[in-house]
């Protein structure tokens, strides 16, 4: 036996340089992770809910809204209109036009206040408009009593224009939870690719240190070298594995990188000694306590629902008008004039204004088929009904998918719970196994078996934790809301 071993110490010292170079290589690519710096979930939605650009893409929603609805103000707004014309020809002054108004759109009834000024003389100016040489003033109202006395299309703009203001307040939580998700499952994905590395690290400084003991007991005489070729192979393959996932670990931070932005809008990169937070195991009952709390939140307040509805409430608001329209236009227009009694530098103080001195109008006119607002009125009620097609839908797909999350969640716990016991139950096989080397009844194939069955136990766990906070930012995008921690 003796023999045996002093033949075979060639390969031994080959095995052990490159197990020793393997170890010089880890231990450089650890050195860096020495001093690590958790870099926790709220970290991220810091960054996240204040910089990233999506987020403030979708704050300018709002603000878009908001300027249609100061357009639509626009609408109201007085203005003021002059005219000036004057023709001589031949010594003969043929006209000398003045026209002013002042036009103050008023909200009831869709009236126009109108105050003006007109100075029309001249040889062949038309005598319909002709006035004195002082001019005449006037103050007068234009109201609509027929089509556009409830509503016309100015106030009907700016009431869609406010409703549309809370569309995109609805639309923007919608963009800025899309946002939040993904960066939550690429969180999580970069959690479960840290702790398989962390835990096939630590396999791999097993193996390492079981194979130096193993092979003092064979430099001894104490094992066979078959034992150190058995360790040292167990050792290769956990750095092979140990080498695939850090590029995986790699690959995974730099999806994480693409949620961090500083306030300068400049892309942020997530160093290298950054770890994940760790996580405790979840409260099973907490969730089965809110599902019904959290099926009403979204009924009431998923940014879908309240888009769709303020969507009803715009249709709405246009069926009003498109009834409205259906009405004939008869539209009264008066006015009180009067007349200055110079033209001097001195301004009377009055006007004197008179009930007898007055200009009156009426427009009236109504197309005999109505096929146009008729046909438009019916686009209105075909959109409405489809709308609220869209909202059955939508509600039975959002109860769905909150159902569907929760279902995830409590098969996440069945099994998180199993996991964990199953992890007990083998960590006192590999404790027994290893009892029963030190003793000489064991193999060290056994141990290795054992050991590499753990760790495989701990990855899984891992992936269901992992898989168990994803179901529950699911759970929360779902109900259209980010999570309240």
């Amino acid at each position: 036996m003796r023999k045996y071993l002093i033949k075979s110490k060639p390969a031994l010292a080959c095995l052990v340089w490159l197990v020793t170079g393997f170890s010089a290589c880890m231990a450089q690519t650890d050195t860096a992770g020495s001093a690590s710096r958790v870099f926790a979930l709220h970290d991220l939605e810091q960054l996240v809910l204040a910089n990233h650009p999506i987020v403030k893409q979708a704050g300018l929603l709002t603000g878009e809204a908001q300027a249609k609805v100061q357009q639509a103000w626009g609408s109201f707004d007085p203005a003021l209109k002059s005219y000036f014309g004057r023709k001589i020809f031949g010594g003969t002054e043929y006209y000398n036009n003045w026209s002013n108004e002042l036009k103050v759109p008023l909200w009831l009834a869709g009236a126009d206040l109108k105050i003006g000024y007109d100075r029309f003389v001249g040889k062949y100016t038309n005598p319909e408009t002709r006035t004195g040489v002082p001019g005449l003033a006037g103050l007068g109202l234009n109201i609509p009593i027929g089509q556009g006395l409830l509503i016309d299309a100015r106030r009907n703009t700016l009431r869609q224009s406010r409703v549309m203001v809370n569309y995109a307040e609805a639309e923007k939580i919608k963009q800025i939870n899309k946002v939040w998700f993904d960066a939550v499952k690429d969180y999580w994905n970069w959690f479960y690719a840290y702790r398989q590395y962390s835990l096939i690290r630590n396999g791999t400084d097993l193996a390492y240190k079981r194979f130096l003991f193993v092979k003092n007991q064979v430099l001894i005489g104490d094992k066979p070298a078959i034992d150190s070729v058995e360790a040292a192979i167990t050792f290769q393959e956990r750095s092979l594995q140990l080498e695939k996932i850090k590029v995986e670990l790699n690959n995974t931070r730099l999806l994480m990188s693409n949620h961090l932005w500083n306030e300068r809008e400049e892309p942020l990169e997530l160093p290298d000694n950054s770890v994940p937070q760790d996580t405790n195991p979840p409260v099973s009952d907490f969730y089965r306590n809110q599902l019904q709390t959290l099926i009403s939140n979204a009924a009431s307040a998923h940014p879908e629902l309240l888009m769709l509805r303020n969507k009803g409430r715009q249709l709405e608001l246009e069926r009003n008008y498109r009834r409205e329209m259906l009405k004939p236009k008869l539209n009264l227009s008066a006015s009180l004039i009067t007349s200055r009694t110079d033209f001097d530098s001195y301004v009377p103080d009055y006007y004197d204004l008179r009930w007898s001195n007055y200009k009156l109008g009426i427009d009236f006119s109504f197309p005999l088929f109505l096929r146009e607002q008729r046909g438009k009125l019916q686009e209105i009620k075909v959109k409405q009904l489809a709308l609220q097609y869209d909202v059955q839908q939508a509600g039975r797909e959002i109860n769905t998918s909150i159902l569907s999350s929760f279902n995830n969640l409590v098969a996440y716990e069945s099994q998180l719970a199993i996991q964990n016991q199953s992890i007990a139950n083998q960590q006192l096989l590999l404790n027994g196994e290893l009892t029963k080397f030190e003793l000489g009844e064991s193999t060290l194939f056994l141990i290795n078996s054992r050991e590499t069955k753990l760790i495989d136990m701990r990855i899984k766990m891992a992936e269901l934790v992992a898989g168990y906070q994803k179901a529950v930012a699911e759970l929360y995008y779902s109900v259209g809301t980010i999570e309240a921690r």
